[in-house]
């Protein structure tokens, strides 16, 4: 709202010197108080009519000059060109009334206007235990689809299941590998080379023998590695589910590979491919000449053997969601290790004859675990695994949640268990909670009060705001009113860095005011607006760690 107020101002007043209609202008929230609630440097930009050039500084002063003045206390001109807005105090005090007034509806916004948009993430190989490199994957598509709907937009989630293909095959022989082993019999071939080492491996296995007995040796090997590969997928599944419900993570639906092979979806794209001429045979293989669409190479579709790569599932999978289901926007989230297939994935969206910028991929970097200082290194394969199940079980889904949130997803992530373990204030997800809780607390003892017959405070929902003049009170204000704009950037840039960042720096506004002025004081009015600014934090921080899927507790 107060950045509105400014841009509103600002472009009254540039239109009077001559400038143009559209106004790119440019607000920042000043660190240090000296500089204002609201600083701008439109004046090194600002092209003015005739007679009305000159420097920045020069063109700084004309701009004040044709302002309206009405919501500001004063407007200094600073250094060479900038503008510093300072408001009256009823001005930021229209923030909070506002939030009040919208409730749990602040920051939600119309701007998606219903469009269908699918955000497909997690999809790890169903080869065993979600690891927590893939745990930064689902909380950043899980709160990436949550601000997004908070704008308005339509979203499905999808956890696509790569449940065809090598790793599939590979998986299922080591599976039944470690069920020979453990019927103490021979197996059939040796240890396959690329294949999981993992503990659970044989821990499955060991419970498939008990369940079946020699029943699957005595099968053709080929039936065999079929249902093993089955069981292996239904346990890895169930699995699966269990981790991301209690990570509050949900989907809509869970789609299989082998779908795009059953339904014929894969032939379907490659004559679409073929009719656009973006096909060729070389060397026994099928290609897709990606070269032509801006592509630095042509990838492979159909390997020599005749089985699809995995890129022909891709084309396949994606022409599901653009063509069959028609989605008006795919967001798709992938490690760094991805980083080389986005540019064969936008040739195939202009093959297809669709707009690239209809397909979004978000790439994020890995995740470090460190215990004590010491890396723990991940590895489904090898058997060093750390699964999502144990870090939840280690650090519950709040932080777990919280600290795959707190750096941006194109950096690398550090997450030191040790602070994810802390209940102090130098974790920052117990640091936003306690606000909460704080807040909480003083609600409860103003129950309390008016149980026993003191209504002093009564009617503080509808209070003057009047009273609220101390920097620390009406700093709070001015953060309540940058929330829509931190939804907004964090939805559409793929941010919610900004949102959890947003939440710690609220939260120590509210503990310093908090931790030098008392609430439920002797005076009453003063009293009244307090309570009012404390519920505008609240509902705040509570619509903040809500989108980030983490919970807002009444006591800790």
């Amino acid at each position: 709202m107060l950045k509105e107020l400014v841009r509103e101002r600002l472009r009254e007043a540039a239109k009077k010197l001559g400038a143009g209609e559209e106004l790119e202008i440019e607000l920042d929230w000043p660190e240090r108080p000296e500089f204002g609630d609201l600083s701008t440097n439109l004046a090194f930009h600002l092209r003015l009519g005739t007679g009305s050039r000159g420097s920045p500084r020069e063109v700084g002063e004309r701009l004040i000059s044709m302002l309206d003045r009405e919501p500001f206390a004063k407007v200094e001109l600073a250094g060479s060109g900038f503008v510093n807005f300072f408001f009256k105090p009823e001005v930021i005090h229209r923030v909070l009334r506002a939030v009040l007034e919208e409730g749990e509806g602040y920051g939600r916004a119309s701007l998606g206007e219903g469009k269908r948009v699918q955000v497909e993430h997690g999809s790890a190989n169903p080869t065993g235990p979600l690891h927590v490199g893939f745990a930064r994957n689902v909380v950043l598509g899980d709160t990436i689809a949550n601000l997004l709907e908070n704008l308005g937009y339509r979203v499905h989630r999808e956890y696509y299941v790569n449940d065809a293909g090598t790793q599939v095959e590979l998986f299922a022989k080591s599976l039944y590998y470690r069920y020979a082993e453990a019927l103490g019999a021979e197996p059939p071939f040796p240890f396959p080379e690329g294949g999981y080492r993992g503990d659970y491996i044989a821990e499955w296995a060991g419970e498939l023998a008990r369940a079946e007995g020699d029943r699957l040796l005595r099968l053709p090997l080929e039936e065999a590695l079929e249902e093993v590969k089955e069981y292996g997928l239904r346990r890895v599944l169930e699995g699966v589910r269990e981790d991301l419900e209690r990570l509050n993570v949900r989907y809509d639906s869970w789609f299989h590979e082998r779908k795009l092979y059953e339904q014929g979806t894969i032939d379907e794209a490659m004559k679409r491919l073929r009719a656009g001429g973006y096909i060729y045979e070389k060397d026994g293989a099928v290609w897709f000449k990606a070269t032509a669409l801006g592509a630095e190479k042509d990838e492979v579709l159909i390997r020599r053997d005749g089985r699809p790569g995995y890129f022909a599932s891709d084309v396949a999978y994606h022409y599901d969601k653009f063509v069959k289901r028609g989605f008006d926007w795919v967001i798709d989230v992938w490690g760094a290790d991805h980083q080389g297939h986005v540019p064969r994935m936008l040739s195939m969206m202009r093959a297809f004859g669709l707009d690239p910028s209809r397909l979004s991929i978000i790439i994020y970097q890995l995740v470090t675990l460190k215990r004590a200082g010491e890396e723990v290194r991940l590895s489904k394969r090898a058997g060093e695994l750390v699964t999502l199940r144990e870090l939840i079980d280690e650090v519950g889904p709040d932080v777990a949640r919280y600290f795959l949130l707190s750096r941006s997803p194109d950096t690398h992530l550090e997450f030191d268990l040790e602070l994810a373990k802390r209940q102090s204030l130098d974790n920052p997800v117990y640091y936003i909670q306690y606000a909460h809780t704080r807040i909480a607390g003083i609600f409860r003892e103003l129950e309390e009060r008016e149980g026993g017959k003191d209504g002093r405070f009564a009617g503080w929902e509808e209070a003057d705001l009047g009273p609220l003049r101390a920097r620390e009170e009406l700093e709070l204000i001015k953060k309540l009113d940058a929330f829509p704009e931190v939804l907004r950037d964090a939805a559409l840039n793929f941010a919610p860095h900004l949102l959890a960042n947003y939440a710690y720096q609220l939260a120590a506004l509210f503990h310093g005011f908090y931790d030098r002025y008392r609430v439920l004081g002797e005076d009453v009015e003063l009293s009244k607006a307090r309570l009012a600014l404390c519920r505008g934090v609240q509902l705040v921080l509570r619509r903040a760690l809500g989108l980030m899927g983490v919970s807002a507790p009444e006591r800790m």
